[in-house]
């Protein structure tokens, strides 16, 4: 009977490391699931000396997270200066629920959060910034490049597409009640879980939508759930 193979994990370092280590994971497939199910990730980098941190849309192909902005801004210039790369520590995070203690010290939120490090580099190749675009695009709704028109090179030529390898990566996790301290439990305070989901509306057309024009199927997707 042949040996399943290892499960591809990140190497636990000074910088990735997760004090509460119950709730760490540094398995590939542990941080890239919370990617694929964040939309948005913040973006932190120094600049001028001083720290940034920049909500941003994001796609991810296999160990590369990819980010995009007009090529004008502030962060394209910045990261994708350095050819041979420039550091970035990247989160995401989804709240599921917040923990109600009975007390302030025990309260806190069930949650599932990534940090990845690693370096952001300009793309010049044609065909990188496209399929960049393309998971950026699908990131957000499933199928939907395929939907559109294709981009022109004018709209491709004045976009920034950042690579970022993942270096490094760690996954931290709660879920479950609170954990109050044996004495609060004997008082009325009441404890408990409530949950947060995130839940999509029905799809709304704007103001100069064509007659002939029907939900596409990446929207009813991402409407309807998993």
């Amino acid at each position: 009977m042949d040996t399943p193979a290892p499960t591809p994990t990140f190497e636990i370092t000074d910088q990735n490391r997760v004090r509460a280590s119950l709730r760490a994971a540094y398995d590939h497939q542990a941080v890239y699931a919370i990617l694929d199910a964040g939309l948005i990730a913040h973006v932190g980098l120094i600049a001028n000396n001083c720290p940034v941190v920049i909500p941003m849309v994001y796609g991810r192909k296999d160990d590369v997270l990819y980010l995009h902005g007009a090529k004008a801004t502030r962060l394209i210039k910045l990261l994708g200066s350095d050819p041979d790369g420039t550091p970035v520590s990247i989160g995401v995070t989804l709240v599921d629920g917040i923990v109600v203690g009975r007390s302030s010290f025990h309260s806190s939120f069930n949650y599932r959060s990534v940090v990845v490090h690693g370096r952001a580099r300009l793309v010049t190749d044609n065909k990188i910034r496209e399929d960049a675009m393309a998971a950026m695009t699908d990131h957000v709704l499933p199928g939907r490049w395929d939907e559109v028109r294709p981009s022109t090179p004018k709209e491709l030529n004045a976009t920034g597409i950042l690579e970022v390898g993942i270096e490094t990566a760690s996954a931290k996790s709660r879920t479950g009640e609170p954990v109050d301290d044996e004495a609060d439990y004997d008082t009325p305070a009441w404890g408990g879980v409530v949950p947060v989901t995130q839940v999509y509306g029905a799809p709304q057309g704007d103001s100069r939508l064509h007659r002939d024009a029907q939900v596409p199927a990446s929207v009813r997707r991402r409407v309807a759930g998993p």
